[in-house]
């Protein structure tokens, strides 16, 4: 997985973003209140659409190997930020910690058994293995 994704100034507004990712066009900004024209949605909005559609992509995989039932996935995700005083079982005890939200639906004639293995194999997507693991950016200066 070594997709190119380009993300460059767009014209139609101070904050606006033009995402290039392979034969895809995509727009980004910010809502008007944060001082963008709300042209596309903002980059935490991307963040979750990536969670949620790995999250969804994984499931259907999954049920389909085993040939369960599933007939349809639905996944909703907030974000926020909570103070880490808030967060027991956080590791930072000062400022804030981000906090995403995950309901995940699922649709069809599944066991609990069934259900309950799918929530299990949903933290084992890769969106959600990158984003609870280390991570190292590494930025220059083109």
């Amino acid at each position: 997985m070594s997709d190119v994704v380009l993300v460059e100034d767009s014209e139609a507004g101070p904050l606006a973003e033009t995402i290039r990712s392979g034969a895809h066009v995509l727009a980004a900004d910010e809502p008007a209140a944060l001082g963008g024209n709300d042209t596309g949605p903002d980059p935490y909005s991307y963040l979750l659409a990536a969670l949620g559609t790995c999250t969804a992509m994984t499931l259907r995989m999954y049920a389909r190997q085993k040939k369960w039932p599933l007939q349809k996935v639905r996944v909703r995700l907030k974000h926020d930020k909570i103070h880490a005083t808030d967060c027991a079982s956080c590791e930072t005890k000062e400022g804030k910690v981000d906090r995403i939200e995950r309901s995940i639906e699922l649709e069809g004639p599944l066991s609990d058994e069934q259900r309950q293995r799918l929530r299990e194999i949903a933290d084992r997507c890769p969106v959600h293995r990158t984003l609870v693991s280390e991570i190292l950016i590494s930025t220059q200066l083109a």
